[in-house]
């Protein structure tokens, strides 16, 4: 009796997943960017939102939640209906390192179910104009022997951009002071009008002011130059090698949220970045465009795990 009970009961949660797959979406649905407006994760989520709902039909409208480098955000997510209706963007920053650098957090990676990437990021090093040191040998040089004094931006402790400086401050072993704002829009605004140094950022939401002249690049932590700023050379090309890494941003919902509405929703992310128009302006954006196993829930889910251990590794003791 009990066997037919159960059996009985999955079935008709078979049936219920099955007809809201067919049903959803039925309403708009909201795209959280953990982030204030006008960084590489806002300037992304903004374009793969609009074609997703051009896919799915319905509208796919963005709510900045900025805070804590990401994780203000990410607990809004987390704490979501599981029906599809609420998804998130992450990075490297919010959805991995902020597990080692947040000890209070309400949420862990588990709490969350990944639908796709949507775009790798390559992460640079920007100054201000004014800055004495022109190369990246003069700016460490310079660095070391103003031990403190010399400052460099960035999104917010958790955030990607976060990683970025910690990643370069292990490669340089340089003591810099690194300032956190609530997003890379106000961090790069502050290189430009030279309140501080420098900043870290990806190029998405850099480029065109290093492109426009109004901050200089000094670095990128890419394996080759990045088309569109030839004259910014990469960390191998300047001497530190060990400054090598590729960023990421990836669309999540809520743990639980029903296997077919990940798939609708899954669906409409690829169909989004394949498209001619995503993918090119992706591609102008300075990122590369998901592809593969980027686009399965179940290893992006295990990648995100392993991120996760390389933060924790890297931001042991911070």
């Amino acid at each position: 009796m009990i066997r037919k009970f159960l059996t009985s009961f999955a079935f008709t949660a078979l049936l219920g997943a099955a007809a809201q797959a067919q049903t959803f979406p039925d309403k708009a649905i909201t795209m959280i960017v953990p982030f204030a407006p006008g960084g590489a994760s806002d300037i992304i989520a903004r374009l793969v939102a609009d074609e997703m709902g051009q896919v799915l039909n319905q509208r796919v409208l963005i709510e900045n939640v900025a805070g804590a480098g990401g994780s203000t955000g990410l607990a809004r997510l987390a704490g979501s209906a599981p029906d599809g209706y609420t998804i998130g963007i992450g990075n490297a920053g919010n959805s991995a390192a902020g597990y080692a650098i947040h000890k209070d957090l309400k949420f862990t990676a588990d709490s969350f179910t990944a639908i796709g990437i949507v775009a790798k990021t390559l992460p640079v090093i920007a100054v201000r104009n004014e800055f004495p040191a022109k190369t990246l040998g003069e700016f460490l040089a310079y660095a070391k022997a103003n031990p403190k004094k010399v400052t460099l931006a960035h999104a917010g402790v958790g955030s990607s951009n976060y990683l970025i400086c910690m990643l370069f401050l292990q490669a340089a072993k340089v003591d810099f002071e690194v300032i956190g704002y609530r997003g890379g829009a106000p961090a790069l605004n502050d290189a430009i009008g030279g309140h501080v140094d420098g900043v870290c950022d990806a190029a998405t939401s850099a480029a065109g002011s290093i492109a426009g002249g109004k901050v200089r690049g000094l670095v990128s932590a890419t394996k080759a130059r990045i088309a569109g700023l030839p004259d910014v050379p990469t960390a191998t090309e300047a001497g530190l090698p060990a400054f090598t890494n590729e960023g990421w941003n990836a669309i999540f919902a809520p743990k639980a949220t029903p296997e077919a509405v990940v798939k609708v929703l899954n669906v409409a992310l690829q169909k989004a970045v394949s498209s001619a128009k995503v993918s090119n302006r992706l591609r102008e954006l300075y990122t590369i465009p998901a592809s593969g196993e980027d686009f399965d829930p179940a290893a992006v889910n295990r990648f995100v795990n392993i991120e996760v251990g390389k933060y924790r590794e890297l931001l042991a003791g911070k």
